[in-house]
């Protein structure tokens, strides 16, 4: 349906809560590295994505160079970040685009997103908070997503 990129993740919970989002909506997620804890297979990740792990179309890859090699950059790659005014809900997202999400720790880097201003998207939020937690900025993109496309799924 979707591609889901964690660039750099530091939290296991959330890339085994993000694994389980993924799986639910058969996205492909996306991972890569460094990350800022073990491998993949650390029990915090299995445990946040419980048994649907197993099952999901998940891909890890070096670093961002390694990952484009593989998924060419274009106009259907998306940035989230707390950086634009463009607020995510005013995108038309179609079936196959790629949705990131940056460290939770720093988001996404600064020049990929002065690259791709076009394509960067932001969540609102009505007071001075610095962001949300990545796994729940995830479901809000991704269920857009999913909601401007969902004819098709019916």
């Amino acid at each position: 349906m979707f591609n889901i990129v964690l660039l750099e993740p530091r939290i296991p919970g959330n890339v085994g809560t993000i694994g389980r989002l993924a799986f639910a909506m058969n996205c492909t997620l996306h991972l890569i590295k460094p990350y800022g804890f073990g491998e993949i297979t650390e029990k915090e990740v299995r445990r946040a994505g419980l048994d649907y792990w197993f099952d999901l179309d998940v891909r890890e890859y070096e670093n961002i160079e390694d990952f484009w090699s593989k998924n060419p950059l274009n106009n259907r790659h998306f940035f989230a970040t707390t950086k634009t005014k463009q607020v995510y809900f005013d995108m038309k997202f179609e079936v196959g685009d790629y949705l990131y999400f940056g460290r939770e720790d720093a988001g996404l880097p600064e020049d990929l997103l002065a690259k791709n201003e076009k394509n960067c998207i932001t969540i609102p939020m009505t007071n001075s908070a610095r962001s949300l937690n990545m796994a729940n900025s995830v479901s809000i993109v991704a269920y857009e997503a999913l909601r401007q496309n969902f004819k098709e799924f019916k």
